[in-house]
């Protein structure tokens, strides 16, 4: 787990997509992306819901990581 994933995952929690994201950390989108799935593979768990609007945080998993972290 790297500091850059963590950044990446905050700033998806927040703002609730990836190209906002990736905007707001300066970063390609699809860079976000991989960062995302490298953290979720390393935890082995999925950390969003990808959902039409966008993505939301999992019910457990995400929000322990996002607010323990």
């Amino acid at each position: 787990m790297e500091l850059y994933q963590l950044r990446s995952f905050a700033a998806v929690a927040d703002v609730g997509h990836l190209t906002r994201a990736a905007e707001q950390l300066h970063v390609s989108q699809p860079a976000v992306s991989a960062q995302i799935k490298a953290l979720e593979d390393e935890l082995g768990v999925a950390l969003f819901d990808r959902v039409s609007s966008g993505m939301v945080l999992t019910t457990l998993v995400g929000f322990t990581l996002l607010y323990g972290a």
